[in-house]
């Protein structure tokens, strides 16, 4: 049997990077998987992957911060597959500057995907969760959280998931539910290329700069963050809950 047999997960900015592989192999332990992203469509090749290799999920396009299409997106899973059993809340953008050049909208779009996305998607699958007496949510956080030049928003929405996902662990415990943190530290993804691109530093180059402040000497890979969500996900991690866990190649200990 495998690990998430009768298990639904709904994976949100699960279309590319680190949602895309915890969503693949969500599914490839046997979950049903709901791959929600901001527009539907982008969400088909991953959906279109997990079929292929005999698993099953859904396609979602749903604005997490916007609580209508929340409540519809986990509406359509529920009518789908029955109800919820695993939320990961993956989804998240930045809009990086120093502050004096951080706008009021650079501000509001991180705090509204980050913390309000967050918000409703739990507030959202969390009926399920209550009804069934089990749950197990798993929010992205970063180390970022523990500041970040040039991030203030992000690192503030960062760190106000840790508080977030602390409350919801005392408020839903009770009901059998866990809420847990991952905090991934420099992951090799098309979001961390894309500002390597922007910045105009070869991605190579920048690879091996961050690699080289690690104690492990190597930047982390998407399965390295979806093993630890796969862990907070699963049976052995029922005892754990209103946990942050970094995994970010020792890089906080230097």
């Amino acid at each position: 049997m495998t690990r998430f047999q009768d298990r639904v997960a709904v994976v949100t900015g699960a279309a590319r990077g680190l949602g895309a592989r915890i969503a693949k192999d969500l599914a490839a332990e046997g979950a049903r998987v709901a791959v929600l992203d901001l527009d539907e469509e982008r969400t088909t090749p991953v959906v279109d992957e997990i079929r292929a290799a005999g698993g099953d999920a859904i396609g979602l396009g749903a604005d997490v911060g916007d609580s209508d299409q929340v409540e519809g997106a986990v509406a359509r899973v529920v009518d789908a597959f029955g109800s919820v059993h695993i939320l990961v809340n993956n989804a998240g953008i930045t809009r990086d500057n120093l502050l004096f050049k951080m706008t009021d909208e650079d501000w509001d779009t991180v705090m509204q995907v980050h913390l309000r996305g967050t918000f409703a998607m739990t507030r959202a699958a969390q009926r399920s969760m209550v009804e069934q007496k089990y749950g197990r949510i798993i929010n992205l956080s970063s180390t970022a959280a523990l500041g970040n030049r040039g991030q203030a928003n992000y690192s503030a929405a960062k760190m106000g998931l840790q508080g977030f996902t602390k409350t919801v662990a005392l408020e839903l415990g009770p009901m059998g539910i866990t809420s847990n943190c991952v905090a991934p530290g420099y992951i090799d993804t098309e979001m961390t290329r894309a500002v390597a691109e922007r910045v105009g530093v070869p991605l190579e180059e920048r690879l091996a700069e961050y690699a080289a402040r690690m104690p492990l000497r190597r930047v982390g890979q998407p399965e390295d963050i979806a093993n630890a969500v796969l862990f907070f996900a699963s049976e052995p991690s029922s005892f754990v809950t209103g946990q942050v866990l970094y995994v970010d190649g020792g890089r906080w200990l230097v």
